[in-house]
């Protein structure tokens, strides 16, 4: 341990005799002497370094291994809410400051400040340092969900001088206007904000392009300047530090690699000093820090390869480091027997000579057991089939992001060759690959398009009046997962020439024809590549496939709305609404499909802002649709959520904003309870920059004191305006 002239209190047990809790500490650190127990040295250092455990962070350590945590369990950075003094202090000791550190602070006098660069390489304690230098030294900061929508956030916290935002929500999307606002309501509140962002060329390029911002790039500083910047907070002394210097000599820049982030170098001058006066043992200093480990561990493994009981005690010590050897022995025994043989790389015969199940039967020689958890490592496999890891990447679903690294082959249509071979040349293999690719989990969505890309392709490779026959089989079963593969795959298959008429046929005879699971495979196609190619053709089998929405047929109609919706957004806007407009107009089955479709088709506004116009193709229908819509009990959630989301994004887009103004003072024009109920939750939005606030107010204040109200027939949906 080594810290600087601050007073350190400690105690062989028990609370120490002179704490004061006043000492200056915030609640966070109040907790954890709260939470000490136990016969173990208690230590309260501040601005010293205690180094137990493994470390993690960015600029400073932690103490405390993967598993338990000793004492009141590691402190964990603030991701939504206070971020609490000890942070920005721990931030704040041995800060080395980066280059971009004075164009950083520049950027933030502007109150808003998008840092880009690699996460772990000390982006946060950058963006705290600039927060606290920025605002005047203020301790009151502030950290934001990645998921929050900042297009309508305002600080709601008085106190809080700077908001650090660990990146943008890609389900919210953000424009220059609303950067701009962003920008006001900070400066209204006397605050600042940095948002942190990967440095990820494409992402930024599209952000530069679409919120006309200009991030600062980060790179951390030379491992040697976060050396010395953290070895004098640690040892203030110069005359001890230059000792120190002294005793370590040329080893230090050996130790000093260029490619150490700033967490290993606070590490490693932990690691210097916790030895006092005598200074580190270099041999041992190489042992212990964690950055060895990297290339370290695979070689460990390889030799625990055949000795299942060390890889029983390795994986359990990894997890309970810490931990009294007796607790570690005794789960490492549960593993082993857990493992039932998975552990053990060969089979060996047993004296009984049974075969039992991972047992070798008596007078065989070893072999290597199937079942071995370490059998092959990633690394391994990639190089035998020439592959490699794609660089981490950004995914997107509805509601949130997550990472991948995809694995990907080193010759370009190496994928496409080796199953095309495989299929035409081992019969057995390609019933394998089948009856695999049927069974995909329905929990992971994302495979039905690449095994179905493959089902499509294989129907070519096959060839002869039965090339479908494995769709057919997944068209027609009960998993929703392999009908999703069939779609895709019948839009793969009609891509080829020879193909392309019998996959007509099929899907016309099963429209009209098929039980509920050919057809809601067909519905699930028209709005996948098969529809995208033949839109007008797609309209009318989801037309022919809907049945209504009784119970067996749901899934048919779940798969027709998507499907127009699908096709609607995908550039087809006015072939698909003129066939809902015709279909509205033929009571029955047909405008059920119209009326219930028409609320998902408002997701996206672009199409229909040229609609809400005077001069649109379409005008008098889409209000008509709206109306009907917000009129039906079943339909009005859906469309209300559509047409709020409509008046969300215009606070930022000020044409969509004239237009949704423009339908709102239509709809309050004729008060149906459809049209009152939706300016009510206008109204009642705790939104107050909310497009249409006004609007709403002004039109219930009316009807509350009984304006009459105009009552225009409804226009028919016979055909365009």
């Amino acid at each position: 341990m080594s810290g600087d002239e601050r007073p350190a209190i400690e105690g062989p047990s028990g609370a120490p005799d002179d704490f004061d809790p006043d000492f200056g500490i915030d609640d966070d650190l109040a907790d954890r002497f709260a939470a000490w127990r136990g016969d173990q040295p208690f230590i309260f250092a501040p601005g010293g370094n205690i180094n137990t455990g493994s470390v993690h962070g960015d600029q400073r350590v932690e103490n405390g291994g993967v598993g338990a945590a000793p004492g009141g369990g590691e402190r964990v950075e603030a991701q939504d809410g206070p971020i609490s003094s000890t942070e920005i202090l721990a931030a704040r000791t041995g800060f080395a400051e980066p280059d971009c550190f004075p164009e950083g602070l520049s950027a933030l006098g502007t109150r808003l400040l998008f840092l880009a660069g690699e996460p772990g390489t000390g982006r946060r304690t950058t963006a705290l340092n600039l927060l606290f230098t920025g605002s005047g030294n203020a301790m009151a900061l502030r950290a934001l969900d990645s998921d929050s929508d900042l297009s309508s956030w305002r600080p709601t916290h008085s106190e809080a001088s700077g908001y650090l935002v660990h990146g943008l929500s890609p389900a919210v999307p953000l424009g220059p206007t609303a950067i701009a606002k962003l920008r006001a309501r900070l400066d209204a509140a006397d605050a600042r904000m940095v948002v942190l962002l990967p440095h990820d060329p494409g992402v930024l390029r599209r952000l530069i392009r679409e919120m006309d911002i200009s991030p600062v790039r980060y790179l951390p500083p030379s491992a040697r300047a976060v050396f010395d910047a953290r070895l004098e907070a640690v040892l203030p002394d110069e005359g001890r530090r230059r000792d120190l210097l002294d005793r370590l000599g040329p080893d230090l820049d050996e130790l000093l690699a260029p490619q150490l982030v700033p967490a290993q170098v606070a590490e490693l001058v932990d690691e210097v000093t916790r030895d006092g006066e005598d200074g580190p043992e270099l041999a041992d200093l190489g042992q212990r820090l964690s950055f060895r480990a990297e290339t370290e561990v695979p070689d460990l493994l390889n030799k625990l390869r055949e000795d299942p009981d060390a890889l029983a005690f390795l994986l359990v010590t990894s997890v309970l480091e810490g931990l009294d050897h007796r607790i570690v022995r005794e789960e490492a025994d549960r593993l082993l027997k857990l493992a039932d043989g998975r552990l053990d790389a060969v089979l060996r015969a047993e004296a009984n000579g049974e075969g039992e199940r991972g047992q070798a039967v008596r007078g065989e020689p070893p072999r290597p057991n199937p079942r071995f958890v370490f059998r092959r490592s990633l690394d391994e496999l990639l190089v035998t089939i020439r592959a490699e890891c794609s660089p981490v990447g950004v995914r997107e679903t509805a509601g949130y992001a997550y990472t991948v690294e995809p694995i990907r082959f080193k010759r370009h249509r190496q994928a496409e060759t080796v199953l095309r071979h495989v299929w035409r040349q081992y019969g057995e293999v390609s019933g394998l690959l089948t009856e695999w690719m049927d069974k995909v989990p329905g929990a992971e969505p994302e495979l039905a398009g690449p095994v179905g890309r493959v089902m499509g392709l294989a129907a070519g490779w096959s060839g002869g009046r039965r090339a479908l026959r494995h769709i057919h089989e997944l068209a027609r079963s009960d998993r929703a997962q392999s009908r999703s593969t069939a779609a895709y795959a019948l839009g793969i298959a009609a891509q080829d020439p020879m193909l392309a008429g019998e996959v007509k046929h099929r899907l016309n005879t099963w429209s009209h024809n098929g039980g509920w699971r050919l057809r809601s495979t067909v519905a699930d196609a028209c709005g996948r590549d098969y529809g995208a190619a033949r839109p007008e053709f797609a309209i009318e089998l989801i037309r022919r496939c809907y049945r209504g929405e009784e119970e067996d047929e749901r899934a048919v109609a779940m798969a027709a709305r998507g499907s127009l919706e699908s096709l609607f957004s995908g550039g087809n806007q006015s072939v698909a609404f003129r066939q809902l407009m015709k279909w509205a107009g033929e009571p029955g089955r047909d405008q059920d499909l119209a009326l219930s479709a028409f609320p998902g088709l408002l997701w996206n506004p672009v199409w229909f802002q040229q609609q809400l116009r005077p001069e649109g193709e379409f005008t008098d229908a889409v209000f008509s649709f709206i109306r009907r819509s917000l009129n039906d009990e079943v339909l009005f959630p859906a469309t209300k959520y559509r047409l709020l989301a409509w008046c969300g994004r215009a606070v930022w887009d000020e044409e969509l904003r004239a237009d949704v103004e423009r339908l709102l003072t239509v709809l309050a024009e004729e008060m149906r309870p459809g049209e009152l109920r939706l300016l009510v939750e206008i109204d009642r939005s705790d939104d107050p920059d909310l497009v249409g606030r006004d609007i709403a107010h002004r039109a219930l204040e009316s009807w509350r004191h009984g304006a009459p109200q105009s009552h225009h027939s409804a226009p028919a949906f016979g055909g365009p305006r």
